[in-house]
């Protein structure tokens, strides 16, 4: 794994971490009458991060969740055309997320959106997400193209075998 790539699973395991921390704070807060104001909106930053994190590194390493009780079984040629439909399939979701989020920010660009009591711009968290799903889609168009043989791999954690 490269240093950039540790970098940014440090980012989105310290975001867990954090909202983990965040929320036990302000349920504790809550129980012996010190709410933390603002708890809830700490944690939809904190979770936004973490979550754009792990569908990056998901979509670099190729470890998004896939039940391969049929693939497994295809010829190998026939495995890499699945693999190259998944990746397609993949990109046109990411795709209309990115569309969505798209379209939300720009109906929402002069509303100067944030957070009521910790005044957390919202456009920032948008913009964030924004550019890590155009990410996400240049590596999945990039694998689309010109497709990577990576069906059948041992170490592939993210299959499910049928044996």
């Amino acid at each position: 794994m490269s240093l950039a790539m540790r970098m940014i699973v440090l980012i989105g395991g310290f975001a867990l971490l954090a909202a983990t921390a965040v929320d036990t704070l302000a349920v504790i807060g809550r129980h012996v009458g010190l709410p933390i104001p603002g708890s809830i909106e700490m944690m939809q930053a904190i979770v936004l991060v973490s979550g754009i994190v792990a569908i990056l590194v998901a979509t670099i390493e190729s470890r998004h969740a896939r039940v391969k009780l049929v693939v497994n079984r295809l010829p190998p040629h026939l495995r890499v055309l699945a693999d190259r439909l998944s990746d397609l399939l993949t990109f046109l979701f990411i795709a209309a997320l990115l569309v969505g989020s798209g379209w939300i920010a720009w109906d929402l660009r002069d509303a100067h959106e944030q957070s009521e009591l910790l005044g957390i711009p919202w456009m920032a968290l948008r913009i964030i997400a924004g550019v890590v799903l155009v990410t996400c889609c240049c590596v999945l168009g990039s694998r689309v193209i010109s497709p990577q043989r990576r069906a059948g791999r041992a170490d592939d954690a993210a299959a499910v075998h049928g044996e």
